[in-house]
């Protein structure tokens, strides 16, 4: 666990986040990363939680009707 500091920046409130904890999470300068609230909690993840929701649907989808994709792919 690491413990941080908000620091003011501009009008706003950030967080510098260690090297060590980006490291792990393979960021670099400019890279994007999203926050996902829960109750009591919030997580912070380079992954877009609801895209890959929609890829795991879409995944089943293509795979229910591949018939039907195949048709229209001709």
């Amino acid at each position: 666990m690491h413990t941080l500091k908000l620091t003011q920046i501009g009008n706003s409130l950030g967080l510098i986040l260690p090297k060590e904890v980006l490291a792990r999470l393979k960021l670099e300068k400019g890279d994007t990363v999203f926050l996902t609230d829960a109750p009591g909690a919030a997580t912070i993840t380079p992954h877009n939680v609801e895209f890959e929701d929609q890829m795991t649907l879409a995944r089943k989808i293509m795979k229910d009707r591949r018939d039907v994709l195949r048709e229209l792919a001709k």
